[in-house]
């Protein structure tokens, strides 16, 4: 994700998630962090042409990585287009040497659940309340070693893509400042996804 996405990404954002979208100056602090030897962040976009369908950012702090948001257009879901962010996310967190990954995905959002499991991701914790102005509690989840997570989807992500889109549709959660948004399980070969250099 680079600064000229941001129009594009704020009207998926203001779409997906209409009470608490993300500002742009939100979107701004992160991609400050996003490029050179520091870079402490690693945001991408999905792209179906010249449309942007999906983007996903991910945090580093003392080699602990944080899905920040994952989002996918509504008319995505169902593609694997969730499936290829995350693993995209994944191989940036190994690049960042990271020890593990956390998120927070919604309680009630079991689909999102099934799609974080796949990867490896476990349960360690409840924050109750977490997503405002709803009051719905965050499941907190826990990959240990991405390196090994993310070769092992990026495989399967790419046999996938050779043959059918079979996952279920996954659930924008509302972004906060570490958060995640569900999509779906099996890649779309048609989307290319685009990132920002990390550090490596």
């Amino acid at each position: 994700m680079r600064w000229w996405d941001l129009e594009r990404v704020m009207e998926l954002e203001e779409e997906l998630f209409p009470e608490d979208a993300w500002s742009r100056g939100m979107f701004w602090s992160e991609l400050a962090h996003a490029r050179g030897g520091d870079a402490t962040r690693h945001y991408v976009v999905a792209e179906d042409g010249p449309r942007l369908v999906g983007y996903a950012g991910l945090a580093v702090v003392d080699r602990t990585g944080d899905v920040q948001t994952i989002a996918a257009a509504r008319d995505q879901w169902g593609t694997g287009l969730g499936a290829r962010l995350l693993t995209d996310l994944l191989t940036a967190a190994t690049a960042f040497e990271c020890r593990e990954v956390l998120l927070e995905v919604r309680v009630d959002n079991a689909r999102a659940q099934r799609l974080y499991e796949r990867f490896g991701f476990e349960p360690i914790g409840i924050r109750k309340g977490y997503y405002q102005p709803g009051n719905v509690d965050a499941l907190v989840m826990r990959l240990a070693d991405p390196a090994t997570a993310s070769a092992a989807t990026a495989s399967a992500a790419t046999v996938s893509a050779a043959t059918t889109a079979n996952g279920e549709p996954g659930e924008p959660i509302e972004p906060t400042a570490a958060n995640t948004a569900s999509t779906a399980h099996t890649a779309n070969p048609a989307t290319s996804v685009q990132g920002t250099e990390t550090h490596g």
